[in-house]
């Protein structure tokens, strides 16, 4: 395992994206166990990038135009959707207070974060691009190889993200006791999330 991948690894994954911003989201709303659920999610939302990427489906995404497009704008639309849900306090993002009715599944904030990832398409061409830097072209096994690296880049994700989620668990009790701070930040992530899909919008292949 070079060291070069493991840095340029850790700059992609500590890269702020929807996957950070949202598990960021949970730990703010949800509470530390939830956030980790949610990295969990973000994580699983790698495979089937992986999958594509090993099956040549990527290749695929990368030189049809129209692949690319739908998957680019039904990501583009689940963000404003995470984007609305943020603002009405609905769906995952809804706040959990203490007394407050379990109504939210931990297969729910899995599920949202599971998509968060699988529809971006940027992260299928990341596979594509990238990983096969690390594995030799004449290597004698290069699906064991892909596959080693990429265990370890979804390691490297569930830890930062799991990070980022601890941290906005251990100041949550700081925002849901002012009113006005917890209504800036619900602000501010549905903007986030606007703004991440406006860049997947403006994304080119």
């Amino acid at each position: 395992m070079s060291v070069e991948f493991l840095l340029t690894a850790f700059v992609v994954v500590a890269s702020p994206g929807t996957g950070a911003v949202y598990t960021v989201a949970t730990g703010l709303t949800r509470g530390l166990r939830m956030s980790a659920v949610a990295a969990f999610g973000c994580t699983l939302g790698v495979v089937p990038h992986l999958v594509a990427a090993v099956a040549g489906l990527a290749a695929v995404l990368h030189t049809s135009a129209v692949a690319f497009a739908a998957l680019k704008w039904a990501g583009v639309a689940y963000l404003l959707f995470l984007a609305w849900q943020a603002v009405r306090e609905r769906g995952t993002l809804r706040l959990d207070t203490e007394g407050a009715r379990q109504e939210r599944s931990t297969a729910g904030v899995v599920g949202t974060a599971v998509l968060v990832n699988v529809l971006n398409p940027k992260l299928s061409i990341f596979f594509l691009a990238f990983l096969p830097q690390f594995v030799p072209v004449d290597a004698a096994h290069t699906l064991p190889r892909m596959l080693e690296l990429s265990a370890v880049f979804m390691v490297m994700t569930f830890v930062v993200f799991a990070g980022y989620g601890a941290f906005a668990a251990a100041v949550r009790d700081h925002v849901v006791s002012r009113p006005r701070v917890l209504a800036w930040m619900r602000r501010t992530f549905a903007a986030a999330f606007v703004g991440l899909g406006a860049q997947l919008a403006l994304a080119d292949r």
